[in-house]
């Protein structure tokens, strides 16, 4: 029996299975996401979307979709679905939906009168490759299947427009075709495990309308190339596999490559093993480089995320041999003191103050699991000293440690943390001056690095930095803090405080190495808990306060104003979690199981099995931005593990 259960009478509701997504990935940076209607909605949704390195180190859509169709006694049923203007939806296939199944792999079941066909897609690890088994399950007649390829070839960030200059011709391979639309790009392999005619019929199928990018405000109209069709006959009990791949398939093999694969993955059958398995999916290796992304469908790698959500991935799920490799591959993007905003960009730009301070807090977390101290010192102890004393001395952005031995940065029209949504070339919340998370890392960080030097009797580093912690302790209390309303300022500039009730002070009381003593920690808590706390994670701004915005929703602008004044963000999670469990221990686990549980619903509701970039404030929390975020999945799989270890 499946963990993951579906309506079954509602799958042939739009309304039910058009807002659930499905996404794969594989280790080579491609992916797989569509609807469980099979009706993309978004211009990133596609079979085969993978990067092509000859162009870009952007992902592109190869295969936009695959349309069946039964064909019986001379009657056809499409199961396939595009949605055109006016809400008109054409074919219908997903009213003949039955059954909807997802275990190692997902599965869909159509019904066609007498006729019962599964279908299951699995991409190929490393590989550039999508495969599709059709079973025919029940047929009284003879059947036969045909299939339609939707081709787009174009960056997922840009939408198919009809022209005159795409290559529409083919060429026969085994058991199919390959094409290229346009120079540059890798020729696309559609072939089958068994016989196959394919009917030439050369058209562009225009205005196909993504529901989820009209609604975000962005062009939501494209035009797809259709080159013709295959069909194949089937018998009962038969099974035949599709191969969509950059690299012509080997026919007599690709059964045997489907059940390999298949055996591979890993069961959804709990919570946890979901979670796990959406893991999986960040994980990236291009030759010798590993990386994680950010999040799908848009994200690439971005060194921020990275050092906050690779401990959960990677240590927490009994992983530790994938910790360096990933912290090396960001290393190398080290400039003066700063990491970059995003990795692998042609001008990077390095405005992240926090992002330094989050690389100590991953080696911290991989120094408690290790234990090794000694060895952490030496391999990385030169980069973290690079750091610190480019922040100590100043390095770009104004970034430097002030009087009160305290960071400070700020920049003309730029957001130095992570609060950095823009309107009109603004930054929406501006934190210039002295964050507070950024002045706790950077009081853990020194503190992490002193002891560390310490185990390693690195006598020169703990004499030049022993004195800060208290001197930062001392002054970050001092500053920060205020008696009567019982929390931590957000941000101070030029002397002045900024009030707001913000989640960034929790990550300063979750710190191993906090400059706050368990009363003032306790303290902040209960006001997060009380204005911030939901079932998803932490709203970064109070109800109470004026800019309050409970519903990231509209144009681009004004979802862009919403996604730091109340917008909930998991990520934030796994530091109120730790916090509260530090103070409470034991006793804080009846509530926290209460939080980490709420998540299982999440697993059938937005993206399949996995967490999403972020919610509304306002409830019931929507699922909001990018439907599968690897800060997000890591935070509920550390919540999860921390209750787990208070239990015992």
């Amino acid at each position: 029996m499946s963990y993951l259960k579906f309506d079954k009478s509602r799958l042939v509701n739009l309304e039910y299975s058009l807002y659930r997504e499905v996404l794969r990935s594989n280790r080579a940076g491609s992916y797989i996401s569509s609807t469980i209607s099979g009706c993309n909605t978004r211009k990133y949704h596609g079979l085969l979307v993978c990067p092509v390195d000859t162009l870009d180190k952007d992902k592109h859509v190869l295969l936009s979709s695959f349309d069946e169709t039964v064909v019986q006694r001379g009657a056809e049923f499409n199961l396939g679905i595009h949605k055109y203007d006016n809400d008109f939806y054409e074919p219908k296939g997903h009213k003949y939906i039955r059954d909807y199944e997802v275990d190692r792999i997902p599965k869909t079941t159509y019904r066609v009168g007498g006729v019962v066909l599964s279908k299951e897609r699995i991409l190929v690890q490393k590989e550039q490759q999508v495969l599709i088994r059709y079973t025919l399950e029940e047929a009284h007649s003879p059947t036969v299947l045909r299939f339609k390829p939707f081709l787009a070839f174009r960056s997922v960030h840009e939408l198919s427009k009809a022209n005159m200059y795409a290559n529409t011709k083919y060429q026969k391979v085994p058991n199919g075709i390959k094409m290229r639309l346009y120079e540059g790009y890798p020729f696309l392999h559609m072939q089958f495990s068994k016989a196959v005619e394919f009917i030439p019929v050369p058209d562009w199928y225009n205005n196909i309308e993504y529901l989820k990018e009209k609604n975000r405000g962005y062009d939501f109209r494209e035009d797809l190339f259709v080159p013709g069709y295959f069909e194949l006959p089937i018998k009962k009990g038969e099974s035949i596999i599709f191969s969509a791949s950059t690299e012509e398939a080997k026919i007599p093999s690709l059964k045997g490559k489907f059940t390999r694969e298949l055996n591979q993955r890993l069961p959804r059958d709990t919570f946890m093993s979901n979670l796990h398995n959406a893991a999986q999916q960040f994980f990236v290796e291009q030759g010798k480089k590993q990386d994680l992304i950010a999040g799908f469908p848009w994200y690439g790698a971005m060194p921020r995320q990275t050092f906050v959500a690779l401990p959960a991935l990677s240590l927490e799920l009994d992983q530790p041999e994938r910790f360096e490799p990933i912290i090396d591959t960001q290393l190398k993007q080290l400039k003066n003191g700063l990491f970059p905003l995003v990795g692998e960009q042609k001008d990077p730009v390095y405005h992240a103050v926090d992002t330094p301070l989050w690389f100590f807090w991953a080696l911290q977390q991989y120094a408690e699991e290790t234990k090794n101290w000694k060895y952490i010192w030496e391999k990385y102890g030169k980069a973290m000293k690079g750091i610190l004393t480019a922040f100590r001395n100043g390095t770009d952005f104004n970034i430097k440690m002030n009087g009160h031995c305290l960071l400070e940065g700020e920049a003309d029209n730029l957001a130095l943390t992570w609060m950095n949504s823009y309107v009109d070339g603004q930054p929406v919340v501006k934190r210039g001056g002295m964050p507070v998370e950024v002045n706790a890392l950077w009081y853990n960080a020194i503190c992490f690095a002193l002891e560390l030097a310490e185990a390693s009797n690195d006598q020169a580093f703990v004499k030049d930095w022993e004195a800060c912690p208290k001197q930062i302790a001392d002054a970050f209390v001092q500053i920060f803090w205020n008696e009567e309303k019982g929390y931590l300022a957000d941000c101070i500039k030029a002397g002045v405080p900024d009030w707001s009730i913000r989640p960034n002070m929790v990550i300063a009381a979750a710190m191993e190495y906090s400059p706050l003593d368990r009363e003032k920690q306790k303290q902040i808590l209960s006001v997060a808990k009380q204005q911030l706390l939901t079932p998803r994670g932490l709203r970064t701004l109070s109800p109470q306060s004026a800019e309050y915005e409970g519903l990231c929703v509209g144009s681009i602008a004004e979802r862009e104003k919403t996604l730091h004044q109340g917008t909930v963000w998991p990520w934030l999670l796994m530091f109120f979690v730790e916090a509260y469990l530090k103070i409470h221990k034991r006793g804080g686990v009846p509530f926290i199981k209460r939080i980490v549980e709420d998540f299982e619903e999440e697993m059938t509701a937005h993206c399949i099995g996995t967490i999403p970039e972020n919610y509304n404030g306002n409830p019931p929390h929507q699922g909001k931005g990018a439907i599968s975020q690897a800060w997000s999945v890591a935070a509920v799989i550390k919540a999860y593990k921390l209750m787990i270890s208070y239990s015992e």
